[in-house]
């Protein structure tokens, strides 16, 4: 199976001497297009529309507007979703949610992981592109060492940072730019990675309408209930699995 372009990880050697080598800035191009959005969303006070006391105000007129054009709503949500992913805005939890709200379980959590993956995709590229040939060239040993390390267990890795709700969602959208992990790997760890942890928020949104009429706000912590932590934590384990038997085959090798 032959890689694809965006698989192949940068070169290691310096720009300079590449007669195709880019201008330094044309790199920082797509991080500055995400740093310009991201202040214009403070500026324009994006976060004040996008909270629950809005969302119950305006609950009847976004499921109007879903029941009237639900194609057209699903499609404006994602964007919405992916730009948000994108720009590292914290409103990842309540944007979930609504989309329990409006669509439903099943579908909802599809809209989620897609938009989602999508905005995270968007944002390792730009930080890839822009920082990673520079930090490869001035990585230390240790640095590099642990660029390896993660990139032979790549997806495994990812699966368990999407899994564990310990990690920043942004965070782990750079890391593994700036470690050369391969795009494919991003992508299906991210997509797999969030499932559960979107089925829960999705599930409380579903039943968001109860929680507004009670007059009550949706618990964003209740993914640490032990209860639900118990077995996200089960299936990070099971992602390690693959780790875990290629160090113990390791082991063995060595022995023999």
């Amino acid at each position: 199976m032959t890689s694809s372009p965006s698989d192949i990880p940068p070169t290691n050697g310096p720009e300079t001497g590449s007669k195709t080598a880019r201008p330094g800035w044309l790199k920082m191009i797509p991080v500055a297009v995400l740093l310009a959005g991201l202040a214009a969303a403070y500026f324009l006070g994006v976060l004040d529309y996008l909270s629950f006391e809005a969302l119950r105000e305006n609950r009847d007129t976004l499921q109007q507007a879903v029941a009237t054009s639900p194609v057209l709503s699903v499609l404006i949500f994602m964007a919405i979703y992916a730009v948000a992913v994108a720009l590292s805005l914290p409103v990842g939890s309540l944007l979930t949610i609504t989309c329990g709200f409006l669509f439903g379980v099943a579908s909802g959590t599809f809209y989620v992981v897609i938009a989602a993956t999508i905005g995270a995709t968007a944002l390792y590229l730009a930080a890839r592109y822009a920082f990673y040939d520079v930090m490869h060239a001035r990585a230390g040993g240790a640095i590099r060492k642990m660029e390896a390390g993660f990139a032979e267990n790549a997806f495994s890795y990812l699966m368990v940072l999407r899994l564990v709700p310990l990690f920043p969602f942004w965070l782990v959208n750079l890391v593994p730019a700036l470690l050369g992990v391969k795009l494919r790997d991003f992508v299906l760890g991210t997509a797999l990675g969030i499932i559960p942890g979107s089925f829960v928020y999705i599930s409380i949104g579903d039943g968001l309408g109860a929680i507004f009429d009670r007059g009550e706000t949706p618990d964003l912590g209740i993914i640490f209930e032990p209860r639900i932590l118990t077995p996200i934590i089960g299936l990070a384990v099971l992602a390690l699995m693959p780790v875990a038997y290629k160090k113990f085959r390791h082991h063995l090798s060595r022995k023999v």
